[in-house]
């Protein structure tokens, strides 16, 4: 399998490049299993986020791992919503999203318990790679239906030009 190399805070990794679209390579970042990875990309969003910030929010799953690292460095909780819908999950916060990158629809769901974190409280939005942006708008607009407010939009990698503005401290190739 072809790799290419990514570095994030003086770590690099050689990931595979996989083909979501015909004629669309893209590198494949994942967080899970790699700790040394996962605090450095942590470490370089540190400084990104707001002093005024009082929760994470991410989905599933790659970020998982990078947004709890970032958590407990900042000390503050965080919030993830789930891309199926759990049998335990009681009057969830349901929102379609479009990725691009994966090249299907999908559904990010939130439970009202977790919802209710939210509640004016000022968020963060985390994410390992924004490419069109889609997601992320989708996270935002789950935060707005439970009552919070989003303070700053974060990944770790930008891949092209995103709908919309997000803080990011490195680039991925289209390839």
């Amino acid at each position: 399998m072809e790799t290419y190399p990514i570095t994030v805070g003086g770590v690099t990794r050689h990931v595979p490049l996989i083909e979501p679209l015909p004629g669309r390579r893209i590198p494949l970042v994942e967080f899970l299993g790699d700790p040394e990875f996962t605090r450095a990309a942590a470490e370089a969003l540190r400084p990104l986020v707001p002093k005024e910030a009082e929760i994470l929010f991410t989905t599933e799953t790659s970020p998982i791992p990078l947004t709890h690292v970032l958590a407990e460095a900042l000390g503050l909780p965080y919030v993830v919503a789930r891309r199926r819908r759990r049998p335990y999950m009681e009057d969830p916060i349901i929102q379609e999203v479009q990725t691009l990158t994966l090249g299907v629809g999908e559904v990010l769901w939130l439970d009202r318990r977790f919802a209710e974190k939210l509640l004016n409280q000022r968020v963060v939005l985390v994410s390992d790679v924004v490419a069109s942006g889609e997601t992320m708008r989708a996270m935002e607009k789950m935060v707005l239906r439970a009552g919070g407010h989003v303070v700053a939009r974060l990944a770790v990698f930008r891949q092209g030009t995103p709908g919309l503005a997000v803080d990011t401290v490195a680039e991925l190739p289209v390839l």
